[in-house]
């Protein structure tokens, strides 16, 4: 399987540790978080990850430096692979203060999930 390219400034990659294999079907959303008003938010993106778990095309090239959050709708993902959720959603808050590419993985499990910054 060949790798795709990352076209969005802000990507991600989900794994199901528990069943070995990469999460397909998960809806991620993008949003940014208002630097003055934290409890607002806008929008930038919505996708679902592909087969083999990924969301390359995932908002703009570019991003300012701010504070960003990926939304994971985890609750369809394990109803579609007949697995208990404890965790419905998962919401990732980070922050951007450079230019990089920024690659926000996901692990899952029902019971428990990790993330990371990766390259």
């Amino acid at each position: 399987m060949t790798r795709q390219q990352s076209t969005g400034a802000i990507t991600t990659h989900v794994l199901d540790t528990a069943l070995g294999r990469p999460a397909a079907g998960v809806p991620v959303r993008l949003s940014r978080i208002d630097p003055h008003d934290t409890d607002q938010s806008v929008v930038l993106a919505d996708a679902v990850t592909d087969d083999d778990g990924r969301v390359t095309d995932l908002g703009p090239d570019q991003v300012p430096a701010g504070t960003y959050q990926l939304r994971f709708g985890t609750a369809a993902y394990y109803a579609a692979t007949g697995q208990e959720c404890f965790y419905p959603q998962v919401s990732v808050t980070f922050a951007v203060t450079d230019r990089r590419h920024h690659h926000v993985p996901l692990l899952l499990s029902p019971f428990a999930y990790s993330t990371y910054r990766g390259s």
